[in-house]
């Protein structure tokens, strides 16, 4: 484990700084990274628990600009769907997990680099599957981010409202989905330990984040994010074959 701790601080900073920056993109850094260095039962957990403690320290500046209707409603739904992910991740074959999460990274990558003009979503009782979706995806591979970034296109969202909803939904469902993996057996002595290794980067990036972000146009930063999404779910895809 020594060799890897400095490219565990090394992911754990660069995942953090995503979020802490443009709202989100932490797990889909970390995860693809992670899960190539340590194997996806590790990396799951250890990202769900990075993941819960960057939502608590960036929510501590911005919690006042979240809308608590939309984020309450995603969370709720979202518990519905994390049972699903937390018993594909133990039944299902590492490799087609793996997979899995490849393709998931690929698609959403594609998307929000070419910027299709999607539809308005008047009804909000799309919440409740958007939600649901993220709720399994973030329980399987800490990916709950997509199905809620695609919903907050769909509802027009406004830039501010957009960033601050998406902290509020990912500091309970991250909490959440986190203690679905200890219930699930997934915590162990490895992940704690590599866990509290990545205290120190998480705490400095999202401070370096947040001091960016009020300095720099993120537009430019988004499509590089997106493009390295893009790039590391193809090689997960290629090394589950």
């Amino acid at each position: 484990m020594d060799q890897t701790l400095p490219l565990i601080f090394l992911i754990a900073f660069l995942s953090t700084f995503a979020r802490s920056f443009v709202g989100f993109g932490d797990a889909l850094i970390a995860m693809p990274l992670l899960t190539i260095l340590l194997g996806i039962r590790i990396a799951t957990p250890l990202v769900g628990l990075m993941a819960a403690a960057m939502s608590a320290l960036i929510l501590l500046r911005s919690w006042r600009d979240v809308e608590i209707g939309d984020a309450w409603r995603l969370v709720v739904a979202s518990f519905a769907g994390m049972p699903v992910g937390i018993w594909l991740l133990r039944v299902a074959p590492a490799e087609v997990v793996t997979g899995g999460l490849g393709l998931l990274l690929v698609a959403f990558g594609l998307y929000a680099l070419l910027r299709p003009v999607l539809p308005d979503l008047p009804n909000e009782r799309w919440v409740y599957f958007f939600g649901a979706l993220a709720g399994a995806l973030g329980a399987a591979y800490n990916t709950n981010g997509p199905p809620v970034v695609v919903y907050g296109a769909l509802r027009r969202w406004s830039p501010v409202r957009f960033r601050a909803t998406l902290q509020g939904f990912f500091l309970p469902s991250g909490f959440a989905i986190s203690l679905g993996h200890g219930v699930g057996g997934l915590w162990n002595r490895e992940v704690f330990l590599l866990f509290a290794f990545s205290i120190v980067p998480i705490i400095v990036a999202v401070v370096a984040g947040h001091w960016l972000n009020q300095r720099i146009p993120s537009q430019r930063f988004n499509r590089l994010l997106y493009g390295i999404v893009a790039g590391l779910g193809l090689l997960l895809v290629v090394r589950s074959f």
